[in-house]
């Protein structure tokens, strides 16, 4: 099932094969339909487990807000590795809202619809898991953005530059005297400076007639070239663009829809303006989400449904509301608005891949529990962080504390030295440990009980004398 998979590369990936070994959750593998009980605290871990034991790929996460998301982000690095782990972001904005989303959260979108797509097709290997809130996912697709590849640019490429800079025109990044923000180019003779949408640094092409000569980063700041790199990726920088068949509908709009007058003229003309992805669902009759790209290979993990219904539910009261408030506003009174977002019971009806869900608290006597509890959080200086460490290792324990960086990390290792346990600092590749600081960023404490052999793994310590959770 999917692709061959490579080894986790987060510096806590060593505790991934308990979870994986353990009794009971060997019983779920190759089930179409699971119900996990875990608790907060140990999500990621228990998140990251399953992503690598299903052998499935990808992993599509969906949880109930973008803050839950962002924080499972960044557990699951520390699990996962960078690479292996991207966020699905939703659209900034609100519906009918006249200001276009952030071009960085466009091009992720566009990334991840892009992995999707090739994963369906048995090409590359992508993310393992996609974390996504509900409401990037009940958010409709526009036509055929699934379809558009990105440009690569190699070292050592021929490439023409005038076509080059039409593409990226096209695919809505704006030419400008210098680049400084995402999703802008400028033409400096034979260089040609890009900001991709889904980069944090801009990257300049420096092009030898129409080979590329060089490929760099680039500072912002004095615009000076910081890092050669081998090939860059630049994803379109909007999910709606001005085609034919979007530039057909919008004139049909023109006298169908007369209160829109200028905006339907503005897309037929085949103009990018501010706003423009707002009219999505007046330009498509299609009502595709991000789940029905997921391949077959793949599975859907839903973290607390219960709540992700509620959340559904609120967006599209807020969408209701908003449509008539603008009806009344536009002079459109008696129609009846297109939505950006669709029921949550749509989310599944169109994907073959199983789908998993993930709760906090068992929902009954044969849900499937990880067997885990929350660490307490520990302030002052120490001891009673000492005391319970040498419980756990009365009882047979391994025991694992992460930290936020190698500092902490290594003054935690110093402190535990100082009452007699045997500390160092490990590095990811590291699996056989007793008492180990590793350094890595997590956001929980959590202690995992297992049969054998056992573990106890508290995660991040703040620096200096205090210990607390963020």
């Amino acid at each position: 099932m999917g692709n061959a998979v490579k080894p986790p590369t987060g510096v806590l990936a060593p505790l991934l094969p308990l979870l994986r070994s353990d009794p009971t959750f060997v019983e779920l593998t190759g089930l179409r339909r699971a119900v996990v009980s875990a608790p907060e605290s140990v999500r990621a871990y228990t998140v990251a487990g399953i992503a690598q034991a299903a052998g499935r790929r990808p992993v599509l996460v969906a949880v109930p807000t973008a803050a839950d998301g962002e924080r499972l982000v960044n557990d699951l690095l520390a699990y996962l590795g960078p690479g292996d782990v991207e966020l699905c972001p939703a659209w900034e904005t609100l519906p009918f809202e006249r200001v276009s989303p952030g071009v960085e959260t466009m091009g992720r979108r566009l990334q991840a619809m892009w992995h999707f797509r090739r994963a369906a097709a048995g090409e590359g290997r992508g993310p393992r898991v996609l974390v996504a809130p509900i409401r990037s996912l009940l958010q409709r697709l526009g036509p055929h953005v699934e379809d558009l590849e990105p440009v690569v640019v190699r070292r050592g490429d021929q490439v023409d530059p005038e076509w080059l800079v039409e593409h990226l025109v096209r695919l809505g990044y704006r030419r400008e005297y210098q680049v400084e923000h995402r999703g802008e180019l400028a033409v400096r003779g034979s260089i040609v400076d890009v900001f991709p949408s889904t980069a944090d640094v801009p990257c300049r092409i420096d092009l030898w007639g129409d080979e590329v000569d060089r490929l760099t980063e680039f500072s912002v700041a004095d615009q000076r070239s910081t890092a050669d790199v081998e090939a860059v990726e630049l994803f379109a920088c909007r999910e709606l663009l001005p085609t034919p068949e979007i530039r057909e509908r919008a004139a049909q709009l023109v006298g169908e829809a007369p209160w829109g007058r200028e905006q339907w003229e503005r897309l037929a003309e085949g103009q990018f303006f501010d706003g423009m992805e707002s009219w999505l669902p007046w330009l498509s009759a299609d009502e595709r989400l991000l789940t029905d790209l997921l391949p077959p290979g793949g599975l859907v993990l839903l973290v607390e449904p219960r709540r992700m219904r509620d959340r559904a539910g609120e967006l599209l009261d807020e969408e209701a509301a908003l449509a008539g408030t603008l009806a009344q506003t536009w002079g459109a009174a008696d129609e009846d608005f297109p939505r950006l977002h669709l029921p949550f019971d749509r989310l599944l009806q169109h994907t073959d891949a199983p789908a998993w869900t993930l709760t906090p608290t068992p929902e009954g006597p044969d849900t499937t529990a990880v067997a885990a509890t929350g660490w307490d959080p520990v302030a002052g200086g120490g001891d009673r962080l000492i005391g319970q460490l040498r419980d756990l290792v009365a009882g047979g324990y391994r025991i694992a504390v992460g930290a936020e960086g190698r500092g902490s990390g290594a003054r935690l290792a110093a402190l535990l030295r100082e009452h007699g346990f045997t500390a160092e600092l490990l590095h990811a590749e590291t699996t056989a440990f007793r008492i180990a600081a590793i350094a890595g960023r997590t956001a929980r404490f959590f202690m995992r009980h297992f049969q054998a052999p056992n573990v106890s793994a508290p995660r991040r310590f703040g620096s200096g004398a205090q210990f607390s959770p963020i």
